[in-house]
C-alpha cells in the first residue's frame, strides 16, 4: 500500500498538466483572466455537489481557523492565471518543469523551517543537487 499515495500524486500531476493545456486553449479563445473564473467556477460547482453528497467535514471552521489558512484558494488562482497566460507561449513540457522546480525549491525549503506547521525535513546535500538538476532542466527544456 506505499505506492498508493505516490500513485494518486502522479495521477494529480496528470491532471495539472492536461489542465493546463485546456485552460491556455480556453484563455485563448475567451481571455486569460476570464479563462481563470471560468475554470475556478467550474471546479466550485464540482466541489459543491461533492460536499453535497460526500462532506462529512465542517464548513462552519472557515470561521474559526487561522485566516493565513484561507489563501489557498488565492494561491490555486494565482497558479491557474499563470497557467492560461504561459502555456500557449512556451507551452506545457517547459511550463511543468519551471513548476515543478518551484514546489520542489519552496516545499524543500517548508519542509526545512517546518513553515505552516508542517513537519522539519533539514535540506541536505542530495536536495540541494536535486535542486541544480531541476534549474538544469528548466534551462533545456527551453533551449531552442
Amino acid at each position: 500500500m506505499k505506492w498508493i499515495f505516490p500513485f494518486i500524486s502522479f495521477v494529480g500531476g496528470v491532471a495539472i498538466a492536461i489542465q493546463a493545456q485546456i485552460n491556455g486553449g480556453l484563455g485563448k479563445k475567451t481571455g486569460a483572466l476570464e479563462a481563470a473564473f471560468i475554470s475556478f467556477s467550474i471546479g466550485s460547482l464540482a466541489l459543491f455537489f461533492l460536499v453535497l453528497f460526500f462532506g462529512k467535514g465542517n464548513l462552519g471552521a472557515i470561521f474559526s481557523v487561522p485566516k493565513w489558512q484561507l489563501l489557498g484558494g488565492l494561491l490555486g488562482a494565482l497558479y491557474v492565471s499563470i497557467m492560461v497566460i504561459v502555456v500557449p507561449k512556451i507551452g506545457v513540457a517547459p511550463t511543468m518543469v519551471a513548476v515543478i522546480a518551484g514546489q520542489l525549491i519552496i516545499g524543500a525549503l517548508i519542509d526545512h523551517f517546518g513553515l505552516f506547521g508542517g513537519k522539519t525535513i533539514p535540506i541536505d546535500t542530495k536536495k540541494i543537487i536535486a535542486i541544480i538538476l531541476l534549474f538544469t532542466s528548466v534551462l533545456l527544456f527551453q533551449k531552442k
